[in-house]
């Protein structure tokens, strides 16, 4: 069912394949979308490029990147001199949490969310979490989501007021990756525009090798599609 139109939603959007799908499917709802990004330290800052020429195509009413160096913190081989894992298999990438997760970085980038939202008198949030296709990161689960939504509707003017009721949206936390493009294929969205790779090369082409290439070369593979970004030759 399509939403009143104009109605304001925080998107958070990295410049990767699911997030610009939630963006899409947010847009096509009718919400009148405002996107969220993070200058947070992370070794692949192409997907920023990315996250601008998304946020830009999609018409959004006002993109933002906030900077917020998680290298501060470091713990993940996303925001420090640790190795990416390549060439595992999902069994691998499943069997625990990966190197790849920064700490609290849903909870982190969510919050703010929150906060902008707050001002721009929004109360729905929108995220690309998965629950399926994923490598155990705690938050991405529905257990999460459904204890930040609480959390948003204690911690805020308009939530104690009880003048809104704060929802945190995932449309794609319960589908495969395969789904998840066929989803934005239905929407109209230009994947080519997008960047997943978690170790790019200097020129920005995708590794192929990674958690984040691995699964997205198999989503692509599982729709019948090809991946329309570069590659490096050996990928």
């Amino acid at each position: 069912m399509t939403l009143a139109p104009q109605r304001p939603a925080v998107v958070l959007v990295s410049g990767g394949l699911d997030s610009t799908t939630v963006l899409a499917v947010a847009r096509d709802l009718g919400f009148r979308c405002y996107a969220l990004s993070f200058d947070y330290g992370q070794r692949h800052r192409f997907e920023l490029e990315a996250a601008r020429k998304v946020a830009a195509a999609h018409q959004v009413a006002r993109h933002i990147i906030v900077p917020l160096d998680l290298r501060a913190f470091g713990g993940s081989a996303l925001t420090d001199e640790i190795d990416v894992p390549k060439d595992r298999d999902e069994s691998q990438m499943a069997a625990s949490i990966p190197i790849t997760y920064v700490p609290a970085r849903n909870t982190i980038f969510l919050s703010v969310a929150l906060g902008w939202a707050e001002v721009l008198g929004a109360s729905d949030l929108f995220i690309g979490v998965n629950a399926v296709d994923y490598s155990g990161y705690p938050d991405c689960r529905p257990e999460f989501v459904a204890a930040f939504e609480q959390l948003a509707n204690l911690a805020t003017k308009s939530g104690v007021e009880h003048t809104a009721r704060w929802r945190v949206h995932t449309p794609l936390i319960a589908l495969t990756k395969s789904e998840i493009i066929q989803l934005g294929r239905r929407h109209g969205v230009d994947y080519s525009l997008t960047h997943s790779c978690y170790d790019p090369a200097p020129d920005g082409r995708s590794c192929g090798h990674c958690d984040s290439c691995r699964l997205r070369l198999k989503g692509f593979a599982d729709a019948g599609l090809s991946d329309p970004v570069p590659y490096l030759p050996s990928a």
